[in-house]
């Protein structure tokens, strides 16, 4: 497995979907040498390999990939905490956020909420779904501004942050929907920034791939960015334990057809193995 996974990283660091860096040092010459021979390499690679190949000038992305039976939009938020605070942020955040999402007034549903485990220390990971898309995210944003108890957690919370980010997402059509899991389970978040203009390969692409990774109900839900930081998708993934993560992910390096599916990818950022807050 480790040939195939450093294969698959250096594969992936030559072409293909994510963005990377070209090496200053070529001639010019040999750079459009190369590039053209990654084109062509590339093209017949996706031409053999999608199901259907969709005109990407057609409609916009969050058409052609979007789950077209739900308006679903999704808010992911990565707070990074102050180490001492960690235990209290985790704390006020028990309190508040399960109300949020236990009120019926409110249209949004705390998907999940984790702390990373492995990978960016002390950072907690928020996932909200927003049913019936903006519209909804604009009802609910207007609701908590009324919300006392809310605005006092905003300003508590706000001393115990060094940083904070977010991005609206949607869900590719070919992934499970997230529910809720019996456990306990561990998480994992890996995250791809993509080359623009290749978001509807890779959604072609996954299509296929997904179908290797269902036996042990371990896909939990696939997203790419709307607002926010652009051509990012996220692949969440749940596992009993990290010996079960890892027989699953060997377990898919032996069915046919994988190895060629994974072949040009590699998450860009460290992937996060996170723990759920109760």
């Amino acid at each position: 497995m480790a040939a195939r996974v450093l294969r698959a990283g250096g594969a992936a660091s030559g072409g293909g979907f994510l963005w990377r860096a070209a090496p200053c040092s070529l001639l010019p010459g040999l750079r459009k040498l190369a590039s053209s021979n990654n084109r062509l390499r590339e093209e017949s690679w996706l031409k053999s390999l999608f199901v259907r190949k969709v005109d990407p000038r057609k409609d916009a992305h969050s058409n052609l990939l979007a789950k077209k039976e739900t308006s679903s939009l999704y808010k992911l938020q990565f707070h990074n905490v102050k180490p001492e605070c960690l235990e209290a942020y985790n704390k006020i955040c028990q309190e508040v956020l399960p109300k949020i999402h236990e009120d019926k007034h409110y249209p949004c549903t705390l998907v999940g909420t984790w702390n990373t485990w492995y990978g960016e220390q002390d950072q907690a990971v928020h996932l909200w779904r927003y049913e019936g898309g903006y519209p909804a995210l604009t009802e609910v944003m207007n609701k908590l501004k009324e919300n006392q108890e809310f605005s006092r957690f905003r300003k508590e919370r706000s001393n115990m942050l060094l940083s904070r980010k977010n991005q609206l997402l949607l869900e590719f059509s070919f992934w499970n929907e997230p529910v809720p899991r019996s456990g306990p389970n561990i998480y994992e978040l890996r995250s791809y920034q993509l080359r623009p203009g290749t978001m509807i390969e890779w959604g072609n692409y996954w299509a296929r791939a997904i179908r290797f990774r269902q036996d042990g109900n371990e896909a939990v839900g696939g997203f790419f960015s709307q607002i926010g930081e652009l051509y990012m998708v996220h692949h969440l993934w749940a596992y009993k334990d990290l010996q079960t993560r890892e027989d699953i992910r060997n377990a898919a390096w032996h069915k046919h057809g994988w190895e060629e599916l994974v072949y040009y990818t590699a998450p860009q950022e460290p992937p996060r193995l996170l723990l759920p807050r109760e």
